[in-house]
């Protein structure tokens, strides 16, 4: 398996992960678990498409990771957001 292809594969499947976590309960959409593995999972995405330049899928999943930054930074900002 090619480097693009791990890095990408392995950016999916936390993004996967993190939804399907969120979709059975195990973990709050609005917690730092599923904030945290889109960050990475869309990054990694994100990542292996640029590297095969694919622009489309770069667009989409920077978009995707900067939006998961932004709840980061409201999750932290929030005072009890650290007990979750």
């Amino acid at each position: 398996m090619d480097a693009p292809t791990l890095i990408g594969s392995l950016g999916v499947a936390l993004l996967l992960l993190a939804f399907f976590l969120s979709l059975f309960k195990f973990i709050a959409q609005d917690g730092f678990a599923y904030i945290g593995m889109n960050i990475a999972g869309a990054g990694l995405a994100c990542w292996s498409s640029w590297i095969i330049a694919f622009m489309p899928f770069v667009v989409l999943e920077a978009v995707w990771c900067l939006v998961a930054v932004a709840a980061l930074v409201k999750w932290l900002r929030t005072p009890h957001a650290r007990t979750s």
